[in-house]
């Protein structure tokens, strides 16, 4: 295979704005449900998390030509943030009065489109557009402004007064004793009137497909207090207003991220499940993703067995590769197509004909340390604290129980309270399990089940107390075995631990009552783990990952102390002393590892983790020595 197949695999940007230009976006979209309901107009909320591809529906919407109908694109900036969160009413709820703004922007988007598309219609304007246009010119709103220009006009004319005249009323809006709520409703309803009229005259509704008006990235405006809760709420009121207030000719399409969905809380909150519509990326639907993306880059001749056999190879350590892919990566377009093209870009540098085995490995490791670094980023306004959560379970196993962790957490709560005082209630164990949980950090072992959580995720209960760090974060916080053992290899150890003994310590070679003394030790040793396994055995309710790890590293321990056996019966020397002393301190570490992840505290467990301190108890005195505070290290 040519080197240039590798250089011309490409699987697009990271952001929908790029990839839709000088990307893959337009030749490599995948019509999903969510954008079939999207473009059908059946479902106004589009959910998702950050990178699941909400912009990119919205994108691929406003650019291309799959529906007919104009279409509006509203993204407010910090400036806009800022207007949208202090606009008030006197007299109206939070709630009501950022509705009020909304409808007002959207009305005026209306105005502006109405003025110029009326021409599609027929040659003169009726009188109701006319007035749509003095209504603009009265109001400084013909200009194509920014989102905030608007928004501040907007809040001004709200909060005092609108021109009106182009629509009948002489004077500003000034009811005796009426709020500034109310003044503020009245006059937007004879805006709305306006606008509707206008749409009504031009038959809209039944001659084309409905103006659309899409709202999108209000993530980077909310800032989880209760003026941006209000904001978000306001916005999707004034939406679902809308639907009903322009006889279906004109409809909105909200793009929101789902933790900020779902942290609302108010009254009408249940009206709006029927117009939900949540992003959900299976398997199967990225692996078909990447199928389209190779294609776009290369030509139809990239077939998927080509892409998986050839191109990419066919397992990753004993995985089939998009298995190994998947599994290793959060389930959404974005990571795919960071983590496909990171193992191009390593096969490119490595000047290899197709992406090896290595190339993935390698990709698997610098994507990782991405995604921990990204998942504290996406998270920061919900939970600032999330980087210094990481580093509880830096250089430690995968499997977590929540006493382990709940321990972690105590060891460095001072730290924590000094850093957030104003996050204390989210420094609880139980609400650190939920939050880490909730932003699919950790999964929960339900049955013979790990479940991740996805958009629809359920909350974690109390009896729940196995954990398992996702994969995607395991390479870069060096938890990639259950427990977090380092392999038993004597042999790293042999020389520091042999000079630690005095040599009268050290066993003769050969011969004499020494042998049979070093004989006796390594049998023992070997017993001991046999006594350590069969405990094991009993543990049932040990999580299974740390069962088999445990279980294969005491089983080289017993291995090797067998193989000493072979060679003492072969007249060969062995150190029976320091060897057995080795065995100890790996037992130890094996024990020490088990309390940590609070593996011991759960039935059946505290009993191995018991069991392998009574044997290196046991095994320090046939040997007749002290470990000396264990300073074997097997790294």
């Amino acid at each position: 295979m040519s080197e240039d197949v590798v250089r011309r695999l490409y699987f697009g940007r990271d952001d929908a704005e790029s990839d839709i230009t000088v990307g893959l976006l337009r030749a490599g979209f995948m019509r999903t449900a969510a954008y079939e309901e999207a473009l059908n107009g059946r479902k106004m909320l589009v959910i998702g998390r950050k990178g699941s591809g909400k912009s990119a529906i919205r994108v691929r919407l406003a650019g291309d030509g799959d529906r007919p109908g104009g279409t509006v694109v509203i993204t407010p900036d910090d400036a806009a943030g800022d207007e949208l969160r202090r606009f008030e009413l006197q007299g109206l709820t939070g709630d009501t009065a950022k509705s009020l703004i909304w409808r007002y922007v959207f009305a005026v988007h209306a105005a502006r489109y109405l003025v110029g598309h009326y021409r599609e219609h027929r040659r003169r304007a009726p009188g109701s557009v006319k007035a749509l246009r003095s209504f603009l010119v009265a109001n400084d709103e013909a200009l194509d402004e920014r989102l905030y220009d608007r928004l501040v006009k907007g809040a001004r004319g709200l909060e005092t007064s609108l021109s009106l005249e182009a629509f009948g009323v002489k004077a500003a809006m000034d009811v005796r004793g009426a709020s500034e709520g109310s003044r503020a409703t009245r006059q937007l309803e004879i805006l709305e009137s306006g606008v509707a009229r206008a749409f009504a005259d031009l038959d809209c509704a039944g001659r084309h497909a409905p103006l659309l008006l899409m709202v999108d990235k209000l993530e980077q405006v909310w800032s989880n207090d209760p003026d941006s809760n209000a904001m978000v709420i306001g916005l999707l009121l004034a939406a679902q207003h809308t639907a009903g207030a322009y006889g279906g000719a004109l409809r909105c399409l909200l793009f929101l991220r789902s933790d900020i969905y779902d942290s609302l809380q108010f009254a009408e909150g249940d009206k709006f499940h029927g117009d939900e519509m949540r992003i959900d990326w299976t398997r199967s639907a990225l692996r078909e993703m990447a199928v389209a993306r190779a294609q776009a880059s290369m030509g139809p001749e990239v077939t998927p067995d080509r892409l998986w056999r050839e191109i990419f190879p066919v397992e990753v350590g004993g995985e089939p590769t998009f298995d190994y892919v998947y599994s290793r990566a959060l389930p959404r377009p974005r990571d795919a197509i960071q983590f496909l093209n990171l193992c191009r870009d390593r096969a490119v540098a490595g000047e290899h004909d197709r992406i090896h085995e290595e190339d993935v490995v390698e990709a698997a490791q610098q994507f990782s340390e991405w995604k921990l670094g990204d998942l504290a980023k996406e998270y920061l306004v919900n939970y600032p604290y999330l980087s210094a959560l990481f580093e509880m379970f830096r250089n430690s196993g995968y499997v977590v129980m929540r006493s382990g962790l709940e321990t972690r957490l105590d060891e460095m709560a001072d730290t924590l309270l000094r850093q957030f005082p104003e996050y204390a209630d989210g420094l609880s164990g139980p609400a650190v399990v939920e939050s880490l949980y909730a932003v699919s950090f950790l999964g929960v072992r339900l049955g013979n089940d790990v479940v991740y959580a996805t958009d629809r995720h359920r909350a974690v209960q109390p009896y729940e107390n196995e954990f398992h760090i996702h994969p995607c974060f395991r390479p870069a916080l060096n938890a990639v075995n259950a427990v977090g053992l380092h392999p038993y290899e004597p042999h790293h150890a042999a020389s520091r631990v042999v000079n630690s003994f005095s040599p009268s310590r050290q066993s003769p070679r050969v011969g004499g009552l020494g042998v049979g003394r070093d004989f006796g030790l390594m049998e023992d040793l070997v017993r001991a783990c046999d006594r350590i396994l069969r405990q094991m055995s009993r543990a049932t309710s040990m999580p299974v990952e740390s069962r088999d790890e445990v279980a294969r590293e005491v089983g080289r321990v017993m291995e090797d102390a067998r193989e000493s056996l072979i060679q003492l019966r072969e007249g060969r020397p062995v150190d029976a002393s320091p060897h057995v002393l080795r065995a100890v301190n790996y037992l130890e570490s094996l024990a020490g590892q088990l309390q940590a992840n609070g593996l011991d505290h759960e039935t059946g467990t505290e009993s191995v983790a018991r069991r392998v301190q009574d044997e290196c108890r046991r095994l320090i005195r046939m040997v007749g020595g002290s470990s000396g505070g264990s300073g074997y290290s097997n790294s």
